[in-house]
């Protein structure tokens, strides 16, 4: 057997053309997009994909299994998001020829041994399922609703067995291989041209234990239990194919072609289909709410209060009536002092100008559909380059923030923008991927993948730090509206509720609900292997994101400025960033009640991407507060005569 694989620089090849693909749409197809025809009788190429399990979270090849083998084996070229997702594509034993049936076609007998009978008995206790594609449509198992007799739901690839006992009876614990499978194939027929599109691909596995007649005579053996010459197909079996040592399992398939009147352009429809918009629209109104009443607390303070404030400031005539007044104005000469660890926060300001850039622009593409899911692995791919490319962002902003807190070591704020968040999520990423590795499974990153990694991180995104930061420092240094005092004021005795660590946790609070329902369904997509494709929702729930992060953070600066505590640099940042240990705290909920993960490398996965998940979501929200409340202070400062 001959096994051929992509050579490593496909994979830089592959990010070269997905820069293509994303900023050429109308230039180029997306992988994967491009319709093809396919005449009768013209070959379709059945390609497999990874094993995998929503218990262990952790892919496999579906060669691993000692499943019936093709000549040779191929790996598809593969683009840096599905080598990063464990996808392997690799060509399939599977012959299917355009509006072809076939009727119980052997593919290949296999004799299973000790090693390869317990191989397939731990894949089917953790519930492996075998993933296959065709025409870049992804393999669906279709189930009927109880509740809902038109309504069916798709599941994404076909159980590679089941446990239990035999239908007769008899003692549980037993393990049953699907070893024949009734495929489905939907067209949609082109009449003028007399061409066919693939709609669909759909399977229903069966588990049978095959026997024939006289000696075994390879794939042209006439089975006793599934006979195209006698018209007998295999619709329900009483005695299913046990997995166990010296046992002979026959593999074997049906093809069946439906003509469908989906048209190609639809055909995801039916994968996409979201049965539960009424929850994403009650998480939208859910969310407008708590945006309506932050926007009310901010057009109190801004219209009523800050008005009044700012008109009886000016109106003040002698020195001896502001030294009587209270609140805000007190701290004005304290207000923009440089804050402790000011190089940590513009490293963190930064960093978070460069999410919020990256997502942005992601979620732009994703709306217009050049990040669906028929462009296998398009939208990791497209995070990654926008990231790289942002960095031209981070490095300005966090340069500007330090020139106006009279920084002179530019490189050194450079340096530490381009390596500080990319290298704890880096660190975090390769001992996750040593786990993967040592669980031998195929989402496990190869080294050519992580030197490619490794050379858009140095190659583009530092440079390019390097290069915001020349510009940023070079610009004239942002004037603060008033001017500061040598000697630092006394913060007074707060109040209970003005705590620093109680105002900040309370803070989080607001952002983290207005999102938290969408979470729901991003983690559903991502620990229980099904689609999300309504960035549509997802971004009207981002642009809410913003607004009540910019707005909580403004009404807690407000109300700490007015307690003369002039320290709100870091709080601002960390106000609004603290709904990432919220959304940390609800992702070990989601572990606890909703996945039945059972290894433990497998929940050392879980909680570690979650980690870099929630460390992302500090960044970009805290910056959010941090900028809306910058915004703030030097809005109200520059509009009081300060003497």
């Amino acid at each position: 057997m001959e096994i051929r694989r992509s050579p490593p620089s496909l994979t830089l090849v592959a990010v070269l053309l997905a820069v293509f693909a994303i900023h050429g749409g109308d230039c180029f197809y997306l992988p994967g997009v491009s319709p093809a025809d396919f005449r009768l009788g013209n070959p379709l190429p059945v390609k497999v994909n990874k094993l995998t399990s929503t218990k262990t979270q952790l892919p496999y090849s579906y060669y691993s299994l000692p499943f019936c083998l093709p000549d040779t084996i191929i790996d598809s070229a593969e683009n840096l998001g599905e080598v990063l997702r464990g996808d392997r594509i690799e060509n399939s034993p599977y012959v299917f020829k355009m509006r072809e049936p076939q009727m119980c076609t052997i593919l290949c007998k296999k004799a299973l041994d000790k090693q390869s009978a317990d191989e397939f008995k731990e894949k089917i206790q953790d519930e492996y399922r075998v993933n296959m594609i065709l025409d870049n449509l992804p393999l669906v198992v279709p189930l009927k609703r109880l509740d809902q007799e038109n309504f069916t739901l798709y599941q994404h690839g076909f159980r590679i067995g089941l446990e239990g006992q035999y239908p007769s009876g008899g003692k549980d614990g037993r393990y049953f291989i699907n070893n024949h499978l009734s495929f489905v194939v939907k067209y949609h027929n082109d009449l003028q041209a007399d061409t066919a599109r693939i709609v669909g691909f759909e399977v229903k596995p069966l588990s049978v234990k095959h026997s024939y007649d006289g000696e075994w005579n390879g794939v042209q053996t006439r089975l006793s239990t599934c006979d195209p010459h006698a018209n007998q197909l295999v619709t329900n079996s009483d005695n299913p194919q046990e997995v166990d040592d010296k046992q002979e399992i026959i593999f074997t398939y049906d093809v069946q072609f439906k003509e469908s009147d989906v048209k190609w352009a639809s055909r995801w429809d039916t994968y996409l289909l979201m049965t539960d918009d009424q929850i994403h629209w009650f998480s939208i109104v859910n969310s407008l709410m708590i945006v309506l009443f932050l926007s009310g607390m901010v057009a109190m303070i801004m219209l009523r209060t800050l008005y009044r404030d700012i008109s009886k400031y000016n109106q003040l005539e002698t020195q001896e009536e502001a030294q009587e007044e209270t609140g805000w104005k007190l701290v004005h000469g304290d207000v923009f002092r440089p804050p402790t660890n000011s190089d940590l926060l513009c490293v963190y300001a930064g960093t978070g100008v460069q999410f919020f850039g990256m997502i942005l622009v992601t979620m732009i593409f994703a709306v217009l559909g050049f990040l669906s899911p028929s462009n296998r692995g398009g939208l990791m791919t497209a995070m990654l380059l926008l990231w790289v490319f942002m960095g031209l962002f981070a490095g300005y902003s966090s340069a500007r923030l330090y020139r106006m807190f009279k920084g002179t070591e530019w490189k050194k704020i450079t340096l530490k923008t381009a390596f500080m968040f990319p290298g704890v999520v880096f660190v975090i990423f390769f001992v996750l991927n040593a786990l993967i590795w040592g669980e031998k499974s195929s989402g496990a990153v190869p080294f050519t993948t992580m030197f490619a990694l490794v050379l858009l991180w140095f190659g583009i995104s530092v440079p390019l730090v390097f290069v915001g930061s020349y510009v940023g420092f070079k610009k004239p240094s942002i004037e603060n509206p008033v001017k500061t005092n040598k000697i630092p004021r006394q913060i007074p005795e707060q109040a209970w509720y003005m705590n620093r660590a109680f105002s900040i946790l309370i803070g989080g609070i607001l952002p983290f609900g207005a999102v938290f329902i969408e979470l729901f369904f991003i983690l559903t997509s991502i620990w229980l292997n099904q689609f999300y494709y309504i960035f549509g929702f997802l971004f009207i729930v981002f642009l809410i994101l913003i607004i009540t992060c910019a707005e909580i953070t403004i009404v807690l600066c407000y109300f700490q400025l007015c307690s003369e505590d002039y320290l709100w640099w870091w709080r601002a940042y960390l106000t609004s960033g603290s709904s990432a240990l919220y959304l940390f705290l609800y992702a070990t909920f989601y572990f606890f009640t909703k996945l039945n993960i059972t290894k433990v490398v497998s929940g050392i996965l879980f909680f570690g991407y979650m980690l870099i998940a929630s460390y992302a979501f500090f960044v970009l929200t805290g910056t959010i507060g941090f900028y809306a409340c910058f915004w703030f202070t030097r809005l109200i400062y520059s509009s009081v005569k300060i003497d």
